[in-house]
């Protein structure tokens, strides 16, 4: 049976694990208000550069280019995206038990990786899966030459005819309560979403404002304003595609860190909460054992003093 001192050894144990939990879902409320920061900044210029690529591909009768040729999905490349660290709740297990969920629908299908954050390349390396690319330490800060480089690693590959498609696997930020897991396919390019409503394409991305399928006519119907450009239409097109595919993977990076963020502050407070009630009950039996040593004590001295006086 534990004594009084164990138990005040284990009150003092779950103390310091409550500050240094109290501590940690303080410093990543600190980075979630920076990457939600992040997230609000990056907005303007994906949804600008989605507007002026779509205002050049209805100049075009066939938008042509490699990122938006289809070819039979043999060989696919998932990009995954985890935490590099723990103690985030869900987080990660939510991600690899998709990605294995993933695995199994295309087990006949030539599958390689690309893994952002160590939980991520930890597990799939055990499993015995080799990467096309690692990067690591991303999501502590976001950076858009990051981003540019993930997304020239992609391009290069698809390009090249290495891979088929490219999906990415990674949780979406909503709110600090919750995160939506979510599987997208990047390439090919939606021809179909660059040329048509966005709305019809993606309503829950157009519900957010994310960008504008046509530029407003003079009395707000949707028209085509007719831009002059020092450049063929093609090229600058051309030249568009891979930028957007840079601001997606970006956006994507800033979902996937503020997430991650917003799934450990909500983890620690959880923690914390579950230090101080774990305290609370040690306590009491601390003190229900000091109490019932107590009038064990002062029985035996009455009883003594009985005993002395008869």
């Amino acid at each position: 049976m534990p004594t009084l001192l164990d138990y005040r050894r284990r009150i003092r144990s779950v103390k310091s694990t409550k500050q240094i939990t109290r501590a940690m879902k303080f410093v990543a409320a600190a980075k979630l208000r920076r990457a939600q920061e992040g997230v609000f900044a990056a907005r303007p210029y994906a949804k600008e550069i989605l507007r002026v690529l779509r205002s050049a591909a209805a100049r075009m009768e066939s938008p042509a280019h490699a990122l938006l040729k289809r070819r039979p999905e043999q060989k696919i490349l998932v990009m995954v995206l985890t935490g590099d660290r723990s103690l985030a709740g869900a987080f990660n297990s939510n991600v690899l038990r998709h990605t294995s969920t993933f695995i199994r629908e295309h087990k006949d299908k030539s599958l390689e990786f690309l893994v952002v954050g160590k939980k991520g390349r930890e597990n799939l390396k055990k499993r015995g899966y080799k990467f096309v690319g690692e990067y690591l330490d991303v999501s502590a800060h976001v950076e858009f030459p990051k981003a540019k480089e993930i997304a020239k690693r992609v391009a290069d590959l698809y390009i090249a005819e290495e891979v088929d498609a490219v999906y990415i696997i990674y949780n979406e930020f909503k709110n600090v309560m919750v995160q939506h897991l979510r599987s997208e396919k990047l390439l090919p390019i939606d021809a179909e979403f660059i040329k048509g409503d966005q709305k019809q394409q993606n309503p829950e991305r157009a519900a957010d404002g994310a960008s504008l399928p046509t530029e407003p006519g003079p009395k707000g119907e949707g028209s085509v304003i007719d831009y002059i450009y020092e450049q063929p239409v093609e090229e600058i097109f051309a030249g568009l595609l891979p930028r957007y595919l840079e601001s997606e993977i970006y956006r994507i990076l800033l979902e996937s860190a503020a997430a991650e963020h917003a799934a450990r502050m909500t983890a620690m407070d959880s923690a914390t909460r579950n230090a101080s009630e774990l305290i609370d009950k040690l306590t009491l039996k601390m003190n229900n054992i000091r109490q019932a040593a107590i009038t064990k004590e002062l029985i035996e001295i009455v009883s003594g003093a009985s005993s002395a006086n008869s």
